[in-house]
């Protein structure tokens, strides 16, 4: 075999603000780093909340017409400095709001590689290195959370859509004519059961799968913000009576409200009895799989067909970071199949566009492949067990001060009920937001209104977490009349 000619001089090709040269390059990438680097210290010592001027900001956007070009470094600057006073800064130290931590270095560091050589994850053929990459954490996580060898999976957008992945392959598996013939392919309509808990995305995805949102069928809790193993069964049973057919379980490892782990052994047993696929969406609190110190939490996840899993949660990933993993990977390659002229031949096996939702796709799983490889298992626990301890000298601060605790949860959320006699929860919310110092939010904890802070964030520190006890507190207190 001859040896390939050695590559030859590169012609020169015209420069344009698209394609600058090499130096160029180096020089503004510098130069947006420590831009970033000054705004993120600017930030942290700021409000969480800025106040934007939208009629500036709408004028100034508005001077962009695209006919006159501008420069780099102007624009940058521009973007920068409208951020900071635009959005809600999730990253910020007393951000206790949803789970949008602020992401590890290692995260960011991938978004840049992964943004410079823009691999296409849709065949291995094309991207074998970043699919590999992707399976070997996708089985890591597998084998953390207890499912078999053989276990798979893949990255997603979120936990929308791997929740979505856990229906379709719900559906394929119950009966494979669901891919060709739909909903009709059941001799009754299709039942989802999820706790009333549970996320709402589960009616979009009744929706999108086509078995319609009356599909979902919301199981009451036990007063405690879990699902009650004893209504779903009796559910069941009188659906099945009335001729539905039992197609998933889905118990919530870590509610968005309440941070609750329905009981998920008890799940699994009643779902294997009706026939339906037993999902667990872990979205949030699967992240305690990291910790020798909290994984017990999750006893009964091993039992799951499928775990959904958000990177972009507690494990401080960069947006948009999901993991969806399967006990069956046959059922994937069984769901999404398919086959086209203009794609390399499929293999079923590794060729991610026809075994997932997704065609096109980032190199998302990088992000969390460099924060494990960079900080191992011990790392991430590290990081996760500082919040729960966090939130646990919270619970102390707001104890001692008249306040109670409506959810039992060892996950790093709190659902805080004021003392009698003070502002309603809306209120304290609201003057705690206005303040600047904090972001919290309103949340309903079996059909109350509650204070939810949520910790998530590896740069708080407790002296936040005291700062926040006293604004809850002179927040909640009514003022004195005046004589």
């Amino acid at each position: 075999m001859e040896k390939a000619d050695q590559p030859t001089q590169r012609e020169p090709f015209p420069q344009s603000a698209l394609f600058p040269i090499s130096k160029e390059r180096v020089r503004a990438e510098d130069a947006l780093t420590r831009s970033l680097a000054a705004a993120r210290d600017r930030v942290s010592a700021g409000p969480v909340v800025p106040a934007v001027d939208m009629i500036a900001f709408e004028r100034d956007l508005a001077a962009f017409d695209f006919r006159v070009p501008r420069p780099l470094d102007d624009v940058l600057a521009w973007t920068i400095a409208c951020l900071e006073t635009g959005v809600v800064h999730t990253h910020h130290p007393r951000y206790f709001g949803l789970f949008n931590p602020s992401p590890t270095f290692p995260a960011q560091c991938a978004d840049r590689i992964a943004a410079y050589f823009n691999p296409q994850l849709a065949t291995f053929t094309t991207s074998p290195v970043p699919v590999s990459i992707e399976a070997h954490v996708a089985r890591a996580l597998a084998e953390r959370a207890g499912l078999p060898s053989g276990s798979s999976g893949h990255f997603t957008t979120g936990g929308a859509e791997a929740n979505l992945t856990a229906a379709v392959c719900a559906l394929t598996r119950l009966d494979t004519s669901f891919a060709d013939r739909g909903a009709r392919a059941f001799t009754g309509p299709p039942a989802v059961y999820v706790s009333r808990e549970a996320h709402a995305a589960w009616l979009k995805i009744a929706h999108i799968t086509g078995i319609g949102r009356s599909a979902i069928r919301f199981v009451n809790t036990d007063g405690c913000g879990r699902m009650d193993p004893e209504t779903l069964a009796d559910t069941i049973a009188v659906d099945q009576a009335e001729g539905r057919i039992p197609v998933l379980v889905v118990a919530t490892a870590g509610t968005t409200g309440g941070g609750m782990i329905d009981p998920l052994r008890d799940c699994s047993v009643i779902a294997r009895a009706a026939g339906a696929w037993f999902h667990v969406d872990a979205a949030w609190g699967g992240a305690v799989l990291v910790s020798e110190r909290w994984r017990h939490l999750m006893s009964g996840l091993e039992e799951a067909d499928s775990i959904t899993i958000d990177a972009h949660k507690w494990l401080a990933a960069t947006m948009s970071c999901g993991l969806f993993i399967t006990r069956h990977p046959d059922t994937l390659s069984a769901a999404f199949r398919v086959s086209t002229g203009y794609m390399p031949p499929s293999d079923a096996s590794r060729d991610p566009y026809a075994t997932t939702v997704q065609w096109s796709r980032r190199f998302a799983g990088l992000r969390l492949f460099l924060a494990l490889a960079t900080s191992g298992w011990s790392g991430l626990a590290a990081h996760l067990e500082r919040a729960i301890d966090l939130a646990e000298l919270l619970r102390g601060e707001v104890l001692v001060r008249g306040w109670k605790v409506a959810n039992a949860s060892s996950l790093a959320v709190l659902c805080l009920e004021p003392p009698a006699g003070s502002r309603d929860v809306p209120e304290v919310v609201r003057r705690v937001v206005a303040s600047g110092h904090s972001w919290i939010s309103v949340t309903s904890f079996e059909r109350r209104d509650t204070v939810r802070v949520c910790l998530t964030n590896g740069e708080t520190t407790p002296q936040d977490v005291l700062l926040l006890a006293d604004l809850l507190q002179a927040s909640s207190k009514l003022a004195v009349p005046s004589d």
